[in-house]
């Protein structure tokens, strides 16, 4: 899986539970509410005050390494 701005958060979490980890680090403890599982990267961010592009490349970083 390639992760961009526009991925969607449930689709990253259903490809790969266990990048659950960055998100709580980013402060999105709200993972299972069926509204963050359908913003995209670049919107969560913007919420939760992350750098979108570092956030992007640690997810880019785990899939490559699986």
């Amino acid at each position: 899986m390639v992760v961009t701005e526009n991925t969607v958060i449930g689709d990253i979490l259903d490809a790969d539970a266990d990048t659950a980890p960055y998100f709580l680090a980013m402060g999105m403890h709200c993972l299972g509410c069926p509204a963050s599982r359908g913003e995209s990267i670049a919107d969560a961010c913007a919420v939760h005050g992350t750098d979108v592009n570092e956030l992007i490349e640690t997810l880019n970083k785990h899939f490559a390494n699986k």
